[in-house]
């Protein structure tokens, strides 16, 4: 790993549980384990720094999202992908929501810097686009726009189960993770269910 990949990491690491207000070039250097100076070497501002984790956030989805349909059977269909979903789900809030909870930092910060607007905007459309590629793949007409809204649902619902209590969860019908994840698929490729075997999405 480079350096600069290990200060995005740290960086990552901060955001999550530190929040946007803890993430500063002395906290990586000490979390990094790096000569003090060493962060602000590679990113002279702070905005430098969220710019780099949305980078290096979309690389790391990027190259998870190849490995998955390199390892994808060519038998795959519309109800295998809807199964990805809740495992993805079960990843992102329970297993190690550090990423989730990173992202969410960084659609605070862009709603106030410029810079970081445009870094999530580009990780936000190599994400749509690589699920988009995924899902073509097991015969599914989507579009980035399907895969976009899709993202944008899962983010939602994993923001609500990463900060709701589990009463108001299971009040307001949060509580089933596989089915929220089935079911932010389904919202998007509408004729699609899950147990209908390959079936192609209705026209909107």
């Amino acid at each position: 790993m480079s350096r600069r990949d290990l200060l995005c990491d740290t960086a990552i690491q901060i955001l999550a549980v530190e929040g946007g207000r803890g993430l500063t070039h002395r906290a990586i250097d000490r979390e990094a384990g790096v000569p003090i100076g060493t962060t602000k070497n590679y990113f002279p501002t702070r905005e430098s720094i969220l710019t780099a984790c949305a980078a290096r956030m979309t690389a790391l989805h990027q190259a998870a999202v190849e490995r998955l349909r390199e390892t994808t059977p060519p038998a795959i269909n519309a109800t295998d992908v809807a199964e990805l979903y809740p495992a993805l789900l079960r990843r992102a809030v329970a297993d190690d929501p550090t990423q989730m909870l990173a992202m969410v930092e960084l659609y605070l910060e862009a709603v106030r810097r410029p810079g970081v607007r445009e870094a999530l905007s580009g990780m936000v459309l190599a994400n749509a686009e690589a699920g988009a590629a995924l899902q073509q793949a097991a015969g599914l007409p989507s579009t980035v726009r399907d895969t976009g809204l899709l993202d944008a649902y899962f983010l939602g619902v994993a923001i609500s189960l990463l900060a709701l209590p589990v009463e108001t969860l299971r009040t307001v019908g949060l509580d089933d993770p596989y089915a929220l994840g089935i079911g932010v698929f389904s919202a998007t490729v509408p004729s699609t269910e899950p147990g209908s075997g390959e079936r192609s999405a209705g026209s909107r």
